[in-house]
């Protein structure tokens, strides 16, 4: 298991937005953070009260926003228009091209959310969106399937081979995960901290986990909530 420290990411500060970096992104480059396996991006976005980002364009990617906090609003040139919260899974198919705009859908509060990128498994994909509520009740104390290559159990739709998992655990409580061969685990602390195959990890770390035939996320004393990515 290699860990990937909060501490250790990268950082942007505009002001209106406050940015963690898992991997390379914009202007942060690290050769030796580039994705784990098709997962491109993790981004951990502190959007301040009435700020975002104005329209922009993107490509050949598929991108996943979860809310931890606050309140997302999303609109696209495909004519969507959605407000993202906590429990929402929302997912965007760049494919030939899109253009969109993120806001924090509150004047007063900030908003806190995770921008995922995954590789599509090929280009010129016709651009799409996909967006799904998982109540608390399906995530706590559970693994729940949130996004999947063919969209199983109620899970948004990724084209790729990946399958991400979102749980919430109370105090002390333990999930198990069994990887299949040739597969791997990325584990990404949203909030909280938890053990991860006896390794501590605290909020904002993620781990790249090879070659063990299970995951064991145990919450610390104040719970956590964690995302689990099983990629080929």
């Amino acid at each position: 298991m290699l860990v990937r420290k909060a501490g250790e990411r990268g950082h942007t500060d505009f002001g209106w937005l406050d940015s963690r970096h898992t991997f390379s992104f914009g202007d942060y480059h690290d050769a030796e953070a580039m994705g784990f396996r098709t997962l491109r991006v993790i981004n951990d976005d502190r959007v301040a009260a009435g700020g975002g980002f104005p329209t922009h364009a993107h490509r050949d990617m598929e991108i996943i926003s979860y809310v931890v906090d606050g309140a997302l609003e999303h609109r696209d040139s495909l004519g969507t228009g959605s407000i993202i919260r906590p429990g929402d899974v929302q997912r965007m198919t760049a494919g030939t091209g899109v253009r969109h705009s993120e806001f924090n859908a509150s004047k007063s509060a900030p908003v806190r959310f995770l921008q995922i990128w995954i590789l599509p498994e090929r280009v010129g994909l016709a651009p799409g969106y996909e967006q799904k509520t998982f109540q608390e009740a399906e995530r706590a104390n559970r693994l729940r399937l949130v996004a999947s290559r063919d969209g199983r159990d109620g899970s948004v739709t990724v084209h790729q081979d990946v399958a991400i998992h979102g749980t919430t655990l109370g105090a002390a409580k333990q999930v198990d995960f069994a990887l299949a061969g040739g597969r791997f685990a990325w584990v990404q602390i949203a909030r909280g901290e938890a053990t991860v195959n006896g390794e501590h990890l605290e909020e904002g770390d993620g781990a790249a986990i090879t070659e063990v035939e299970a995951v064991t996320m145990r919450a610390g004393q104040a719970g956590c909530e964690l995302l689990l990515f099983d990629l080929a």
